[in-house]
């Protein structure tokens, strides 16, 4: 039995980056074999096993057959026969198809096994697919998009960009579960530079995968690209929060269309929420018409949910926009003392019809102290 370090954690290492997951792999033994020694199974779908006393994973090498579409249609084949260049023929890249043998501890300590030349594509900044079983899972789509992201200065080799095509054409990525397309792209947007997922997206065809609608449209207009990109830079330059992220990326599209397309992408709540904020914030911001910042103040709930207005004002202030008009109304409208109001209504108002009119008294006040801020 021996134990190898494999995937990112040697990419990583060779690259001179810290090392966060490391994933083993384990050639020459059995399930009943690895639970003897005290590892306890816990895989679903191929045999994955936890360390007995650090619990990390180890994985059983493994082949796979594609038997269904999608991300999750194959089976797997695990016994002691599996080589570890079988194991590593599946990964999706040739930078992730690389091992390290490790001692008792989990500690590399061996030669790198690079049976797909993993290490001069890391050395030539290439992201290349390791064999055409490539296009039987629709997932490495995404995963390739995301490590151009991670690592900026790699290029998508040629002959794996027209498999993603291929699987982008033949809608493979149809077949992912929302959830998975959202868990990429939040990853990807968090990653180093967030505009190479968007680009790579687009060069295989799939930013309508993704995105809404609308985006791929005006993605392709130029100087609404000019647009994004320069907001994207300023932003993943300053702000690094998910959401701040994301709201800029989509904030010129129309909030319904946000809202639309958030819920068809299990997006969060939270983030859906703030995304379909700032783009309303995007159209009302630059008139300053105080009915229409009231509405605005109230379809975002400033009154329960501050917090959420003040991060807006850094995300908008990130893009060079001067924002100290709106902190002075978010501070005056936050001072008014709507107790204070509630009492003097209800000492002059019929009781059937108090909470009309505590309601219309606070919207009179706090129209009424956006005119004055604003003259």
């Amino acid at each position: 039995m021996k134990i190898y370090q494999v995937g990112g954690a040697v990419r990583d290492r060779l690259l001179g980056r810290a090392v966060h997951d490391v994933d083993y792999v384990v050639v020459g033994t059995t399930a009943d074999e690895m639970m003897q020694k005290g590892f306890r199974p816990v895989g679903s779908h191929f045999p994955v096993f936890l360390h007995p006393i650090t619990n990390a994973e180890y994985a059983l090498a493994r082949t796979e057959r594609k038997t269904a579409p999608g991300h999750q249609g194959f089976t797997f084949h695990a016994d002691p026969s599996v080589t570890l260049e079988e194991d590593l023929q599946r990964r999706d890249l040739t930078i992730n198809a690389m091992a390290q043998e490790v001692n008792k501890s989990g500690e590399p300590v061996g030669e790198i096994v690079d049976p797909y030349g993993g290490q001069a594509d890391l050395g030539a900044g290439v992201l290349r697919h390791v064999s055409n079983a490539f296009l039987e899972d629709p997932l490495r789509v995404l995963r390739v998009t995301r490590f151009a992201a991670r690592f900026p200065d790699f290029q998508i080799a040629p002959e794996t960009l027209i498999l993603m095509r291929r699987m982008v054409e033949a809608r493979e990525l149809e077949t992912l579960s929302k959830e998975r397309i959202w868990q990429e792209l939040a990853r990807a947007m968090e990653e180093t530079e967030p505009l190479r997922f968007i680009e790579t997206l687009n060069q295989c065809n799939a930013l309508a995968d993704v995105l809404p609608a609308s985006f791929e449209k005006w993605w392709h207009q130029e100087e609404l690209q000019k647009s994004i990109r320069h907001a994207m830079h300023l932003v993943v330059a300053a702000r690094p929060e998910l959401n701040q992220r994301i709201a800029c990326l989509l904030r010129t599209i129309p909030p319904a269309e946000i809202q639309e397309w958030a819920r068809g992408s299990k997006v969060p709540n939270e983030i859906a929420e703030y995304c379909q904020i700032a783009a309303d914030f995007e159209s009302v911001h630059s008139k300053l018409i105080p009915t229409d910042i009231l509405a605005f103040f109230n379809r975002a709930d400033l009154w329960r949910k501050p917090h959420r207005i003040t991060e807006l004002l850094t995300l908008f202030e990130a893009l060079g926009i001067d924002m100290a008009v709106w902190q002075k109304l978010v501070s005056n409208l936050m001072g008014i003392d709507a107790g204070q109001i509630a009492k003097s209504v209800s000492q002059r108002s019929n009781t059937n019809e108090l909470g009309k009119a505590i309601h219309a008294e606070l919207e009179r006040v706090r129209l009424l102290t956006i005119q004055e801020a604003l003259s």
